[in-house]
């Protein structure tokens, strides 16, 4: 793990703070955010934002296995993981990793593997990352085995998802059309089927089985709901059992029935953008615009949150505190993080730095540590005025659509 930055106050920048934009200065000083006469780093033109905290991120499986049969090592493709998500202002990151009768990549055995390889990756990564397993509630057998993987390395969340019906739907619909149900060898066709028909075996014993895991999770403190509830009667199901969480809901029924019920809705950000072709009657922009949405996730693309704050910034009209709540605050409070989300005194110093003209990011802090830095604030962090010419004030897009900015 990287040292801490020196104690140092950033001022000049525009800094996102008890829910509004103000024109302060904000100190770091061991790892937390501070006051104090301490050495100044000129920002001027930059925007000061708390660092994303994303609930839902599968983009390590992209550097995991970028081609079918190219997979490389677990600790490669976190590491190149941890750089992408500081990168893009990620500064707390759960995996989402699969615990699958599917197998493969998807199966308990990698995700015990991948959990393992966390474990030792920690001591040298850039952001907070961490694991969040989507069970497949079928996966009746592995029982003991999923709690002894949680309580044993520190899973502190979980989504229980049923893909078992729509695999079946869409091996039927194949063959009704002539086409081959499994594109796949036929060594590994009759595995699969062997996998598809002992979850199907199960079928009878899941509501029981999956009472029995949340009462485990409630005595570990692992925070649970659901990934891709069908409708509300789905999601007052697993509400009942004290699954609460709302992850990707596939109607907006399962999402008012969520919201209905106190129970917080996380959707993805990519789909504010490019909406899943199945799913595209589900619109995110609607949903986060009736207040139905409490946070927005990553998903399988990182640089998506970002794009999903300014897109709803420029085109919806929200305020950027309240864009980027969702991303921050939200989910550090979904996730019972009382120590981010939010640039308060006494906080961990999680923050990101971006340039006012070219909303880029050129700077991550995750507790006080350097994660990424590029562009001009790598200057000023080096000690160098910033120039007249090149942040002369002018209107920039951002400043357009911000509300007026409160001066301390």
């Amino acid at each position: 793990m990287s040292r801490l930055l020196p104690p140092l106050r950033l001022v000049g920048a525009t800094i996102l703070r008890d829910g509004a934009l103000q024109a302060r200065s904000i100190a770091i000083e061991d790892g937390r955010i501070t006051r104090g006469p301490l050495p100044e780093i000129d920002l001027t033109g930059y925007l000061v934002l708390p660092g994303m905290v994303d609930l839902h991120g599968s983009s390590f499986t992209r550097h995991l296995a970028p081609r079918p049969a190219a997979q490389f090592d677990p600790m490669t493709a976190l590491a190149a993981t941890d750089r992408e998500a500081a990168a893009n202002g990620v500064t707390t990151a759960y995996l989402s990793q699969g615990w699958s009768w599917q197998g493969g990549l998807r199966g308990p055995d990698f995700a015990e593997t991948l959990m393992s390889a966390l474990r030792r990756y920690r001591a040298q990564a850039l952001t907070d990352l961490r694991m969040s397993l989507e069970c497949e509630t079928h996966m009746v057998d592995t029982a003991a085995r999923l709690m002894a993987a949680v309580r044993s390395y520190d899973v502190g969340r979980l989504v229980f998802h049923n893909t078992l019906d729509d695999t079946l739907e869409h091996l039927r619909e194949r063959q009704m059309h002539g086409g081959d149900p499994l594109s796949v060898d036929e060594g590994s066709a009759q595995e699969y089927r062997l996998r598809l028909r002992r979850a199907q075996e199960r079928s009878k014993e899941v509501p029981r089985h999956l009472c029995r895991l949340a009462e485990a999770f409630d005595d570990m403190g692992v925070i649970y709901g659901s990934n891709g509830d069908l409708d509300g009667e789905t999601r007052e199901s697993y509400a009942m059992i004290g699954a609460k969480q709302c992850e990707f809901p596939r109607s907006r029924r399962a999402a008012a029935a969520a919201k209905a019920m106190g129970d917080p809705v996380i959707l993805s950000a990519p789909d504010t953008t490019h909406p899943k072709g199945q799913f595209s009657a589900l619109s995110t922009i609607d949903l986060i615009k009736e207040n139905t949405c409490d946070a927005l996730a990553s998903d399988y693309y990182y640089p998506s949150m970002l794009h999903a704050v300014w897109m709803l910034v420029d085109m919806h009209g929200m305020s950027l505190p309240a864009a980027w709540s969702l991303v921050s605050e939200r989910p550090a409070q979904i996730m019972r993080l009382p120590d981010r989300g939010t640039l308060t005194q006494g906080r961990r110093a999680d923050l990101v730095i971006l340039h006012e003209q070219t909303r880029r990011i050129e700077a991550t802090i995750v507790g006080g540590r350097l994660a990424y830095m590029a562009g001009e604030a790598g200057a000023r962090f080096l000690g160098h005025t910033p120039e007249e010419t090149a942040f002369a004030v002018r209107p920039s897009r951002s400043q357009a659509s911000l509300p007026q900015i409160q001066r301390n």
